[in-house]
């Protein structure tokens, strides 16, 4: 059979055209391993950094040690997640008003920052399972004439807590659906809330619960608790809608890390007590 060189070429093209488009498929695939010499895809913006958005103000959450370094339970936290991960931590100190802005136009991978899980972030936001449980209490000072026992004793004093958190959200709509005469003290740091009622500018203060544990193991704290508004609260790392991969990950950290028993070894060097198990 003859056989030109016009009609071979035409085979050849025909043979591969299969092959071309198998090759093509199989590198569309995920790949479960890689070699030494390829690199797995980066779940983080920056291979090698998982970047924490975090207002680095909120003891004993996140704070500036002495030595100006960051602390406390969701730092110790993110810092174990990152070694889980086999990478470095970056924390971008970032104000409340913000933070979410931040992690939507993609300034850091994550927030790790004390974030109450609600259904309206939900909405907007990927959330990774809670880690730490939480509630909100009414603080005033041991020697104050006045001991709310819920927030319809608020009713004609000076009440403050931090804007835009959990607590300003609560006091709102309590406000409002009750139409109740409350004067209210907004401060960008919750530390701001704490010095004014210290100074009796404010009367009773509307906080987190893993917040005024900190404050009130102060030796010599002037503080007191005088009741719990609402309990039904966990917080959780929240990060940009659609990030599945990473949120994904982080879930299975945060399993391992309950597992092993470094969130409750957190816990108890942080706040004396347990407040991961509950919410497992």
């Amino acid at each position: 059979m003859k056989c030109t060189i016009k009609g071979f070429w035409a085979y050849k093209t025909v043979l591969a055209v299969p092959v071309i488009l198998a090759l093509m498929f199989a590198a569309c695939q995920p790949k479960e391993e890689y070699t030494a010499e390829e690199q797995a895809p980066s779940l983080t913006m920056s291979p090698g950094f998982l970047a924490v958005g975090m207002e680095i103000g909120y003891p004993p959450m996140e704070y500036f040690s002495e030595d100006g370094t960051p602390a406390g339970f969701d730092v110790e936290l993110a810092k174990a997640i990152a070694s889980k991960m086999g990478v470095a931590v970056e924390f971008v100190d970032t104000a409340w008003d913000g933070i979410f802005a931040g992690v939507d136009t993609q300034k850091y991978d994550c927030i790790i920052s004390s974030v109450t899980y609600t259904e309206e972030r939900a909405a907007n936001f990927n959330f990774t399972k809670p880690y730490v449980a939480n509630s909100q209490l009414l603080v005033v000072r041991q020697d104050s004439a006045v001991k709310p026992k819920g927030l319809e004793d608020v009713a004609g004093l000076r009440l403050t807590y931090q804007a835009e958190t959990t607590s300003d959200t609560l006091a709102t709509e309590w406000i409002e659906s009750t139409g109740t005469k409350i004067e209210v003290f907004e401060y960008d740091k919750v530390m701001n809330c704490f010095d004014e009622l210290s100074l009796n500018r404010v009367d009773v203060i509307l906080v987190d619960s893993v917040v005024a544990a900190e404050y009130l193991s102060r030796p010599g704290n002037p503080y007191e608790i005088t009741a719990e508004v609402s309990n039904d609260e966990v917080l959780a790392i929240c990060l940009k809608k659609g990030n599945d991969a990473l949120t994904e990950a982080l879930n299975k950290i945060l399993d391992e890390l309950y597992a092993d028993g470094t969130l409750q070894k957190i816990s108890q060097e942080v706040f004396g007590t347990d407040v991961v198990s509950s919410v497992r």
